[in-house]
């Protein structure tokens, strides 16, 4: 079963991907005939396929210990995702400011310590600060990040580098970095319906003008 086909389509079918034939301004300034919308994804139902993409990803490359996702969209996310794949696997996220009462501390959830391994999950990654940033936390709260996992990649280079935001990181970091499906697997679906060939045009062109 192709799972990133699968998870294209229902995100096609929510409206978490949209297809824009005029276009739409990123904050890139690039004018991109799709959109994806992670915050679509807000129901039992979007959220449980959500997961399930992120799990099928995870159980092809590595098995962690904890599920860590950046505050605040990667905190449900790896809650969600701990849930699915069920067990002993923990889940783990940051506060924006640190606890000085309570459980105290600046995480929520299962420790880090011991040297577990971390699977990092996060919704994309545009500029990759939040998971630069959930890095730093994880190896200060003992954990060893094994990878990191996304919903989407635009497989898009950034404005000063011929790499993409997933490649940079990937080569800064050493640490791999998989999505549940990229533009490629958009390309696929989009060009099993013949009713898509205008809107599928435009992505290409866009893919020739600033894919990776």
């Amino acid at each position: 079963m192709n799972y990133a086909a699968s998870f294209i389509s229902y995100a096609l079918s929510i409206g978490a991907i949209e297809l824009i034939p005029k276009g739409r301004m990123l904050k890139s300034g690039r004018i991109s005939p799709y959109f994806f919308n992670s915050g679509l994804f807000n129901k039992g139902e979007s959220m449980y396929k959500l997961a399930i993409a992120y799990t099928d990803v995870i159980y092809k490359h590595f098995l962690p210990d904890v599920v860590f996702g950046p505050s605040y969209k990667g905190s449900a996310i790896a809650v969600a995702v701990a849930m699915t794949m069920g067990g002993e696997v923990g889940y783990a996220y940051n506060r924006k400011e640190a606890k000085d009462h309570g459980e105290g501390g600046i995480i929520i959830g299962d420790s880090l310590y011991y040297e577990k391994k971390v699977c990092l999950v996060d919704d994309v990654m545009t500029t990759g600060d939040s998971l630069i940033e959930a890095l730093g936390i994880v190896r200060k709260g003992g954990g060893i990040p094994i990878g990191c996992v996304i919903a989407f990649d635009r497989q898009e280079r950034g404005k000063d580098s011929n790499l993409s935001a997933v490649q940079e990181f990937e080569a800064k970091y050493k640490i791999p970095v998989f999505a549940a499906a990229t533009l490629d697997d958009l390309i696929e679906v989009l060009e099993k319906d013949e009713k898509m060939s205008s809107i599928l045009i435009k992505i290409l062109d866009y893919k020739q003008q600033y894919g990776v």
